[in-house]
């Protein structure tokens, strides 16, 4: 690489400040700014981190044979992954170094129990109490889902997973398995990772596993499936299942365990593309239909009633016992959040007799104002990084879910599969996401912690290989699978070890330094 001419510290220094603007550097963040118990973890999930998928007993799940189907956008799989299956300790000794209180993980349902119900597979229950045991011996808290979007292939096959009612039986005697062999050693339950994005990737677009989509609202080649109608049975049955495993959790275990339990929302943020009333209007549809289609029914028992009115018949209704079983079973609200973006109404328009989820909603979307776009863009997603929509997120929740406490169970920026490690837009990212946490924790939002994903780079569901969100890099190309430190992680070692960051200045300053060397 050319050498960078020296440059005089002073003229260096008014160049930057030319370059950015005074008011472009970041403010300075401290780990002390937020609560003295606030949660900062990082997380992955089973299926995309642990590899191994065809030892130790663990049976296909609907992802291993999706990825192997040629149907899905990208090439790649998660046979082998991070594998963490065999390299666990050398994970959680990194995730001890960088200071993290918590790690997210899931169960995989294929390795506990093979065949979907019966039997246990003890290597799989061995594993998964060897990783907790790892995890509780260097002080890091397990937060785990049960359900990160993976169930055995054989309950697909049987009766179509969560087409059925049949799977909340199912799933309940999962959940108990779980709760009752760590139980003792997790204090965070999460039931279903975004039920409401599981379903429209994986019954309206064919995206996600099992890859079910009628035309013309698929965007793969699925073999199967009825966008108008199958997500919103997903979601129904997801919620039930949700409430049969909290009420056995609340019954059976929480007077021993003491643990908290809630279900997950992939949360995006709505605002109207102009300030017209119609606008407005559509934004707030949208925002009922992606969370208050979560959040709704676990709060009030039912869902929206724009949704209820726009969807008509093809939305499932829940009984009075269902309608009680769901009002208040969480502890917690888990909120995934990559996207926000502005709607514009489109209720006039001639609309067609066959709908899916989006077009339900009535709205146009764009993630550009004005003809431009705002903030920072996200390589993996290309869209535009808006902390502002968190922010106005968890205010939300505050506002008309009566201000439950929350854990944001993922945020994070993906770069393409070449990036450096340098990553230092990735450090913005995430402090510009904490800057908009710690501004709705002081406007009163009951959120208490920060999960960001992922902690390693893994096998990402929409993109495999050719995103990468870790804070460490994987060499997926080296038989070893080499862990290596981004700036990302070095700079949240530091942000968590109680080090101010530093602003966009300082970190200029630093790269040429280094390069001068």
């Amino acid at each position: 690489m050319a050498r960078i001419p020296s440059i005089p510290p002073i003229i260096l220094l008014l160049l930057l400040l030319w370059e950015l603007g005074f008011a472009e550097t970041d403010p300075v963040l401290s780990r002390k700014d937020f609560p003295s118990d606030f949660i900062f973890g990082a997380g992955t999930s089973a299926y995309q981190v642990e590899g191994a998928v065809a030892e130790d007993g663990r049976s296909p799940s609907i992802w291993d044979v999706a990825t192997h189907s040629g149907r899905m956008l990208y090439k790649g799989n998660g046979d082998v992954a991070a594998d963490q299956y065999h390299k666990f300790k050398e994970d959680v000794k990194l995730m001890s170094d960088t200071g993290l209180d918590a790690y997210r993980m899931s169960i995989s349902w294929s390795r506990l129990l093979p065949s979907g119900r019966g039997d246990i597979n003890p290597k799989g229950l061995q594993y998964y109490n060897d990783l907790i045991n790892e995890l509780t011996d260097y002080g890091i808290e397990p937060h785990v889902t049960l359900y990160h979007l993976d169930h055995p292939q054989v309950l697909e096959d049987e009766y179509g997973g969560w087409l059925s009612p049949k799977i909340v039986e199912d799933f309940t005697e999962f959940a108990d398995i779980c709760f009752r062999e760590f139980g003792d050693r997790v204090p965070y339950w999460t039931t279903i990772n975004e039920p409401n994005m599981f379903a429209v990737g994986a019954y309206d677009n064919g995206l996600f596993a099992p890859s079910r989509c009628s035309q013309p609202f698929g965007v793969v080649n699925c073999t199967g499936g009825n966008s108008t109608v199958e997500p919103y049975i997903v979601v129904h049955h997801s919620l039930l299942a949700h409430a049969s495993v909290v009420a056995l959790y609340r019954e059976k275990y929480l007077a021993k365990q003491h643990g908290w339990i809630g279900l997950n929302v992939y949360g995006v943020w709505t605002a109207p593309l102009t300030n017209s009333t119609a606008d407005a209007l559509a934004a707030q549809r949208s925002n009922d239909f992606y969370n208050g289609w979560i959040l709704d029914p676990i709060v009030f028992g039912d869902y929206p009633e724009i949704m209820k009115k726009n969807i008509g018949s093809r939305l499932l209704s829940f009984t009075d016992l269902q309608s009680k079983q769901l009002k208040g079973s969480f502890d917690f609200i888990g909120v995934n959040h990559y996207l926000s973006f502005y709607a514009q109404d489109n209720s006039n328009d001639p609309m067609p007799e066959v709908r899916d989820f989006n077009l339900d909603i009535f709205a146009k979307f764009t993630f550009v104002k004005d003809d431009a776009p705002s903030g920072q863009v996200v390589p993996g997603l290309n869209v535009p990084s808006r902390p502002w929509g968190l922010e106005c997120l968890l205010d939300n929740i505050k506002q008309s879910y009566g201000n439950p406490p929350i854990f944001i169970q993922e945020n994070g920026y993906g770069q393409v599969y070449n990036e450096t490690l340098n990553d230092t837009a990735r450090a913005d990212y995430i402090a510009g996401y904490l800057n908009a946490t710690l501004n709705a924790i002081r406007n009163g939002s009951n959120t208490r912690g920060y999960i960001m994903w992922s902690f390693l780079d893994v096998f990402e569901l929409v993109t495999g290989y050719q995103s990468r969100y870790g804070l460490y890099h994987v060499d997926f190309e080296d038989k070893n699978l080499k862990r290596t430190p981004k700036y990302s992680a070095r700079w949240f070692t530091k942000f968590l070890k109680g080090q101010a960051k530093k602003n966009k200045i300082d970190k200029m300053i630093e790269k040429v330094s280094v390069a001068q060397e």
